[in-house]
């Protein structure tokens, strides 16, 4: 089930007042994720950016001006998404990545040339997922 963004005030930066509020108790959870990112790739640089098209506020990590993934955050939960371009199929499929990501990336929905894998992250045993998507993309930069 797709959980939807909940940072849809245009006026109401995502600070964390916020998004404590809007996590709950999966904010502790958020704090690692952004700890991780900055610890493991100091190269990468994270954003908060309202986008009008889909009325949410969105965390979008760079490296340099390449798109790492992008962050929505729901209630009790946030969605970490990465884009792979097809090149990216075999160490997707290789990897160690649960059944349902790598199915994802197969058989989900085509944007032209590239393909999503999802995480909806709710606990910290969600994250070593996200390590190892992390870890694909630098591969195949």
């Amino acid at each position: 089930m797709e959980k939807k963004p909940c940072l849809n005030d245009r006026d109401q930066f995502p600070d964390d007042e916020v998004l404590s509020r809007s996590l709950g108790k999966v904010k502790p959870v958020w704090d690692s994720f952004v700890t991780l990112l900055a610890e493991r790739h100091p190269a990468f640089s994270a954003e908060w950016r309202y986008y009008r098209d889909g009325k949410s506020w969105l965390y979008k990590v760079t490296k340099k001006k390449k798109t790492v993934c992008w962050v929505s955050v729901c209630t009790n939960a946030f969605t970490v998404t990465f884009y792979f371009a097809d090149r990216a199929e075999e160490p997707i499929v290789t990897s160690t990545l649960r059944k349902e990501y790598i199915e994802q990336f197969l058989h989900g929905k085509r944007y032209g040339k590239i393909r999503g894998v999802t995480v909806t992250v709710k606990k910290s045993t969600d994250l070593p997922s996200i390590k190892k998507l992390v870890a694909i993309k630098e591969l195949l930069k």
